[in-house]
């Protein structure tokens, strides 16, 4: 295995504690090129992702915290984290499933958020290193958790590659008919974690349409053509070209933070994204089976947030793009299903794939 041009800077102690009687720790996958990553069982969460530029230079460029508190702390805006039972928004916290209303918790004004106040992101999964290139983590979600119906048995798998994609995939069953939408929520900046502004990356979604929101960002129901807005990047643009333009999407958000319909094509995977930063050559493409992509810029995040290394992070310091169903499907019945039933399996992938501008 080759070794990397870069010691992590992450103590496994700072991750090492007992919450809610389970051991919290931290796992290092390393493949035969160098590249690494670190995740947590707290939460599943991407601490780090260590990736080389055109000069075979190593930068972290995922956003995190150099030990659990910073996870555990109100500003940790879902920063690598594994979102669910539903990654999104719901309207009003409710849905009707086979007849039956179910009321969730509101956490983000009158609505309902990435699975709650105790969602996925914020439990510790049963974890088992399979190799030094796969993580497995496992989590059962009881009957009524944050308000969700049945008891949903997860398994997540991750896993880095010897050509330098790392693949996150889900698999969940249920004994109770109910609602599924699980995605990464990881923050990039492909110049390196807490490196400057992403304005300036070059970002291509492969997506002619995407679902419009109301002030709340719940979508509107309404499917919408991108072509001749300032939201399209159907072909490569800066990410900051656009992003404040006087258009009323784009000033519900504070920048972009929408879903994009993605375009279907043949096959399992469907390419969703290819990002470009050209100071560093760093390229990101991402795969998924999933209908959709969140694009969000940051906006949210919080001034002078402190990660990993005492750097800055703060508004569009990174971007993330959330692979999933649509926001609100579960009471937008025309969007893609989110519904799981039993004897039925769950699955969903995202595969990041990193390369050079000099691979391209």
């Amino acid at each position: 295995m080759k070794k990397s041009s870069f010691i992590t800077s992450l103590n496994k102690k700072n991750f090492e504690r007992i919450l809610d009687g389970k051991k919290v720790a931290l796992f290092t996958l390393q493949n035969q090129q160098g590249t690494v990553c670190q995740v947590t069982n707290y939460g599943a969460t991407l601490v780090s992702l260590w990736v080389p530029d055109t000069h075979s230079k190593f930068e972290d460029v995922v956003l995190g915290f150099d030990d659990l508190e910073g996870y555990l702390g109100a500003d940790h805006s879902y920063l690598g984290a594994t979102v669910g039972r539903y990654a999104n928004r719901i309207a009003e916290g409710t849905f009707t499933l086979e007849g039956i209303p179910y009321t969730l918790i509101q956490n983000n004004g009158s609505n309902h958020l990435h699975g709650g106040t105790k969602g996925f992101n914020a439990v510790v999964w049963q974890a088992k290193q399979l190799d030094a290139q796969t993580l497995e983590l496992r989590y059962l979600a009881k009957d009524g958790e944050e308000g969700y119906p049945g008891n949903l048995d997860v398994r997540m798998v991750y896993r880095l590659t010897d050509n330098n994609v790392l693949s996150i995939e889900y698999w969940a069953t249920t004994d109770k008919t109910t609602v599924v939408n699980l995605t990464n929520h990881s923050y990039f900046n492909l110049k390196g974690a807490g490196n400057g502004s992403i304005l300036d990356h070059q970002l291509q979604l492969y997506a002619n349409q995407f679902t419009p929101s109301d002030a709340t960002q719940i979508p509107t129901g309404e499917i919408q053509d991108l072509k001749d807005t300032p939201l399209d990047f159907s072909t490569p643009k800066a990410i900051g070209r656009d992003i404040d333009s006087a258009y009323e999407q784009l000033n519900h958000a504070g920048g972009y933070d929408h879903n994009y319909v993605l375009n279907k094509k043949s096959g399992d995977l469907n390419h969703a994204a290819t990002v470009v930063e050209p100071g560093s050559g760093r390229v990101m493409e991402v795969f998924t089976n999933e209908p959709g992509v969140q694009f969000y810029t940051g906006n949210n995040l919080r001034e002078g947030l402190i990660g990993k290394n005492n750097k800055i992070y703060g508004p569009r310091s990174a971007f993330c793009l959330e692979v999933q169903h649509y926001p609100d499907s579960p009471n937008q019945p025309h969007f893609p299903s989110t519904v799981l039933y039993p004897g039925e399996e769950y699955y969903s992938i995202c595969s990041y794939r990193f390369k050079t501008i000099a691979d391209l």
